[in-house]
């Protein structure tokens, strides 16, 4: 019997398992690490190396090997990747010294090291008391770092298995003290800021940078499994907008027990968003005042703990933080971003320059992030287009896209056939992984310069599917980016109900120039909807002012730019009967979602929203302040996008006029939390509209287990037909 595409989608955790991912290349570019299953199906991630020169791939380390599972994890490693959207198991995350010479890992809640430089050797256990979270290396490789009990230790790593207890020390530890730790990012820093980790190793291996957290102020709230109700509810430290954040606090830690307190001035600047310690260079730290609209680049004193002023951001509405920077270049020079004349720009300069510094790359160019600095090389991702991410260098030689020559684009048009792309580079060694509408999943290849040296297989399952071919067009008067599926089965003439698919808010697109970006769409597609899906307003990559546009208003513009996508749309394709329209989204998708039914029923006649955030104030602080302002100094913005307000006024739709709704929850859900849909649900129900309420018992906000992903998809889409017609 041939597989359905929603459980292959389940299984292979959406065609993840099995891409090559988190690259790491030695310095002389001869390596390159990299973690992959052993196949489409398989859910055991593994550690990889590869030979550069000889194309090489050699497995270093199969956890199937070493006993213990992915069952018992700590809790703290379960929050972890949860907040990274982690869906395999396995070892999903590695570390390695400076020379990339070896690798640590954990693993069922024990240290392990294996080195990358022999072929044949076994990974063997660093004896140190677990469970161990986040073990690093220091950069000679002689020292292990990690976690255990909120408690940043230190270790000496043993050279091979069995040669016993290695010397063991706390450097920073919370004692008894209740909800601090050590080494940690608290939950605001890895969900919302892109900060994964709560410590940083010196380039000589003597101190390391270590985050203090202490959760003491930070409101409690409790999570059930109403499915187990002899169990007791989580409590969750949950920082809501308005509410207090943990007070985060950054000391430096020295190998002879000594703590620094590092000013970094938290009262004024709360967020600490990154940490950068490189070679020849004092640490950097970038902090963030709580309305997001100051950001200083710190630089501090080892011996002192006194931190200076390097650099001072301010907008009137807020600064979006880019991944990568700040990085040094080998000249000394410092790599930041600004946003100018409605371009986020690539700055490399002086570091008592940035501020004067003119952008490197040019205003048609939006920087996403940096990726690395091999020498004076930097290499980022930015768009020339928004629906394209691409490669680029800049270097002694100046501005270059990274492989240009190499891509079916070349001798065309701008933009032609570009598609998504991110990668790594060092010694002269770059990978570049990229995606495309002309081929399935994920494609690896690695340069030696400007010459492909070799590629890393994918061994990611084919879709069993037809390709996505989606008709891509900018809508309207602001070229809102469009893409349109229709069945590979359509005859013209045919008409067809449409469902909208967007995310359609900040942060994220679905509206790229990548086949695997279309893959669930189009199945609905192939289920007899055309299929339209719309970037508007706030999403990324056209640049700060379309960001800036949802300022205060998360409702009004994404929803108007649905409507204007689907005119537009209807205008262009015949084949859309827009009679019957839906639209379905998951988080702030399913805010969306919801929020069309509710605000615009002449519009839209059915809608799946699945873990939506229905009122603001029980959002995170620093994701909803940043849009909204704080629910005490900025009320408006909070009751003109809540959903449960909506039904309160006049004109709200009634039974027989009543668009249909389907809300879906994971009860287990610590992001987006259960009570928004219930709160939401019991507006709706006083309002006298129907809907329905599908509580996903034991489920969190990624929804990704195998039996709950596929039956997700084959129980929206019965619903979705039902509301239709």
């Amino acid at each position: 019997m041939t597989e359905s595409f929603p459980r292959q989608e389940a299984r292979t955790r959406r065609f993840t398992l099995g891409v090559p991912r988190a690259f790491r290349i030695s310095p002389d570019g001869a390596r390159v690490a990299f973690l992959r299953t052993r196949g489409g199906g398989d859910p055991v991630t593994c550690l990889w190396v590869l030979d550069v020169g000889t194309g090489a791939e050699q497995l270093v380390a199969d956890p199937r090997a070493l006993g213990g599972d992915d069952e018992n994890l700590p809790p703290e490693e379960r929050a972890r990747r949860e907040r990274v959207r982690e869906q395999a198991g396995g070892i999903v995350a590695y570390a390695t010294d400076a020379a990339l010479t070896l690798a640590v890992f954990a693993w069922s809640g024990r240290v392990w090291a294996v080195d990358l430089t022999q072929a044949g050797t076994d990974p063997y256990e660093v004896a140190v008391p677990g469970p161990a979270l986040d073990p690093r290396p220091d950069p000679a490789g002689k020292r292990l770092a990690y976690v255990r009990a909120g408690a940043l230790r230190v270790a000496g790593l043993s050279s091979a298995a069995g040669d016993g207890p290695v010397e063991d020390q706390a450097l920073a530890d919370p004692q008894d003290a209740e909800h601090v730790t050590f080494g940690l990012p608290e939950f605001i820093a890895a969900e919302e800021m892109g900060r994964h980790r709560g410590y940083w190793w010196s380039p000589d291996g003597s101190a390391l940078l270590v985050t203090r957290v202490d959760e003491t102020p930070v409101n409690r709230w409790h999570i059930a499994d109403p499915a187990h109700p002899e169990r007791p509810p989580a409590e969750v430290a949950y920082p809501a907008a308005g509410t207090p954040n943990a007070d985060v606090s950054l000391l430096l830690a020295r190998l002879d027990g000594t703590l620094l307190e590092i000013d970094t001035d938290p009262g004024a600047f709360p967020y600490l968003v990154t940490a950068n310690w490189t070679g020849g260079h004092d640490p950097l730290v970038v902090v963030q005042s709580r309305d997001q609209r100051t950001m200083r680049l710190l630089s501090v004193d080892p011996g002192t703990g006194r931190a200076v002023v390097l650099h001072e951001d301010t907008d009137p509405q807020w600064l979006e933080i880019v991944p990568g920077v700040p990085a040094w270049t080998a000249d000394g020079r410092l790599v930041w971003t600004a946003d100018r004349d409605d371009a986020r720009g690539l700055l490399v300069a002086a570091p008592g320059a940035l501020a004067a510094a003119q952008p490197v790359t040019p205003p048609w160019l939006q920087v996403r992030g940096v990726l690395d600095t091999d020498g004076d090389t930097v290499l980022f991702q930015a768009s020339a287009e928004p629906t394209e991410v691409t490669l680029w260098a800049y270097g002694p030689g100046g501005l270059s896209q990274v492989g240009a020559g190499d891509k079916e684009s070349a001798g065309e048009g701008p933009g032609d056939k570009q598609g998504v792309e991110t990668g790594t580079r060092a010694g002269g060694t770059t990978v570049v992984s990229g995606r495309g509408l002309d081929h399935d999943g994920v494609t690896v290849r690695v340069y030696r310069g400007d010459t492909m040296a070799a590629e890393v297989a994918s061994l990611a399952e084919r879709p069993a599917l037809a390709a996505p071919r989606p008709e891509l067009f900018g809508a309207g008067l602001r070229e809102i980016r469009t893409a349109v599926l229709l069945p590979s089965w359509h005859q013209p003439g045919q008409r067809l109900p449409v469902l909208l698919d967007p995310y359609g808010g900040p942060h994220a697109q679905r509206v790229l120039k990548a086949r695997s970006a279309y893959l669930t769409s189009q199945w609905f597609a192939e289920q007899g909807f055309a299929v339209v899906i719309a970037d508007g307003r706030g999403t990324p990559g056209r640049g700060p002012e379309w960001e800036r546009a949802v300022a205060g208003d998360l409702a009004g513009p994404v929803l108007e730019d649905q409507i204007e996508a689907l005119r537009e749309a209807a205008a262009r394709f015949a084949e859309l009967d827009t009679g019957r329209v839906a639209i379905r989204g998951w988080s702030f998708g399913g805010y969306l979602a919801a929020l069309a039914v509710l605000r615009r029923p002449d519009v839209f006649h059915a809608a799946v929203a699945g873990a939506p955030v229905t009122d603001w104030r029980l959002y995170d602080t620093h994701y909803t302040e940043r849009y909204l302002g704080r629910p005490d100094t900025d009320p408006a913005s909070y009751e003109r996008t809540s959903l449960i307000t909506m039904t309160e006024r006049a004109g709200f739709s009634r039974p027989g006029d009543a668009p249909a709704l389907l809300l879906i929850h994971g009860l287990a859900d610590d992001n987006v939390v259960v009570a928004h849909t219930l709160r939401l649900s019991g507006a709706l129900l006083a309002a006298g509209h129907p809907h329905a309420v599908l509580p996903l018992s034991g489920i969190t906000h990624m929804a990704s287990q195998e039996t709950v992903a596929e039956n997700l998809l084959l129980l929206q889409l019965d619903f979705l037909r039902r509301a239709l017609g």
